[in-house]
This record gives C-alpha cells, structure tokens and sequence, in this order.
C-alpha cells in the first residue's frame, strides 16, 4: 500500500470514527441538544480536527441518516430478492420497513427528521454526505418502482397503476403511519387499544386492496 492510499485509508478511519461519535451523541442528546464540542469530545478529537472532517451538525446528520439508508435499503433488497409476485414484494418492502422502525428507532427519527428539513438542492448536492444519502434514496424509490412495474407486468396489480405515483403514495402512507406511532404510539395503543403492529398491518391491508388486481383469474 502506497502513502497516498494509507493516508486516504486513515481519513477514512477518522471520519468513521467520527460518525460513530457522532451516533453515540446524537441518540444520546438528541440532535438539538448535541453539540460540535460533544461530538469532538466523544470521539476524542480536539474540535479544529473535528471541523476539518464536518463543517456542522447538519453534515454529521446527513452522514448518520446515510448510515440508516444504507441498513434500509439492504433489508428492502433482501425483502425482495424471492421469486414472489409483484404484489407480494410489495406487502414484504412494507414489513421490511416497519422492521427497520422497531429496529433502528434513532435512525429512523434522525432520518424522519432529515427529510423535514428546509434544502437548498444545489447546496446540498455540494455536501457529500447529503449527496451520498439522495443516491440511496433515489436506490430505494427504483427499487419500489421495479417492484410495482413487475406486480403489473405479472398482473398481480392493478395494470391501469402509474409506478411513480404508487411509489410516492408508498412511501408518504408508510412515513405517515409510523410518525405517527412514534409520535402517539402510547395514546394510540391506551386510548384507542391499537397496538402498532395491528395499525401497520390494518394500513397495509387497505392500500393492497386497491393495489390488487381483483380481475385476476376471473377469466
């Protein structure tokens, strides 16, 4: 191994280390109360070394979030990798990403968060971290359309379904239902006696109903 490659190698090091500091804070304080000095802290760094690898908690999140978009997009490509119809893989991305939610709590929140986040798209694409974390999504989003494109093309599916759209609706219905058990999953669960798995799967029920293709062997 050559000098360049050792010292890439060990910038490499560092800044995992870094995020992995990062993580440790972060899920610890929350990300309004973690600070720059923290992170340094953690990872034993003195800040200027810190600053030199991320400019601000906005760079360290997009490198965490990353992290998580990572797990999830190998859980929805493990999900999917079966011999199953289009519809069914559907049912098996939703049961992958509630997984990832009961699994990965803090990166889910931080990824929630993320998302909610005023952006400047040319900025952004500037910050690696925000770029590698719009690759991934753009992966997943792909992946969920190639899905409902196979559900249609094996009629397992609605074949009148416009792939992008279904996707979007996808990902906006399942975001939507587990904010709101992170959010209310106690007042959901004790004042109207739902536990959150029975509200994924009563959700997912309702959408396949109209995924579905019903004409299906009718003829």
């Amino acid at each position: 191994m050559g000098v360049a490659e050792r010292k890439e190698r060990e910038k490499e090091l560092r800044r995992s280390a870094i995020v992995d500091a990062a993580e440790k804070v972060f899920f610890a304080r929350g990300l309004d109360n973690a600070t720059m000095d923290e992170v340094a802290e953690t990872a034993e760094l003195s800040k200027g070394t810190l600053y030199l690898y991320f400019k601000n908690k906005n760079e360290l999140l997009h490198a965490i979030v990353g992290r998580g978009l990572e797990i999830l997009y190998k859980n929805f490509q493990e999900a999917v990798d079966t011999d199953e119809s289009g519809i069914e893989k559907v049912k098996a991305i939703g049961a992958a990403y509630y997984e990832f939610f009961q699994n990965e709590p803090r990166h889910y929140a931080l990824m929630f968060h993320q998302e909610a986040l005023p952006m400047d798209p040319q900025q952004m694409m500037e910050n690696p971290n925000f770029a590698r974390c719009h690759d991934l999504g753009n992966k997943i989003f792909a992946l969920i359309q190639d899905v409902v494109r196979q559900g249609i093309g094996d009629g397992s599916m609605n074949p009148g379904l416009d792939p992008v759209k279904v996707s979007l609706v996808l990902w906006s219905h399942s975001a939507g239902v587990l904010h709101l058990l992170q959010s209310k999953q106690i007042l959901v669960e004790n004042m109207f006696q739902v536990s959150p798995k029975e509200l994924m799967d009563y959700s997912t029920t309702l959408v396949m109903s109209y995924l579905e293709n019903h004409e299906k062997g009718k003829e």
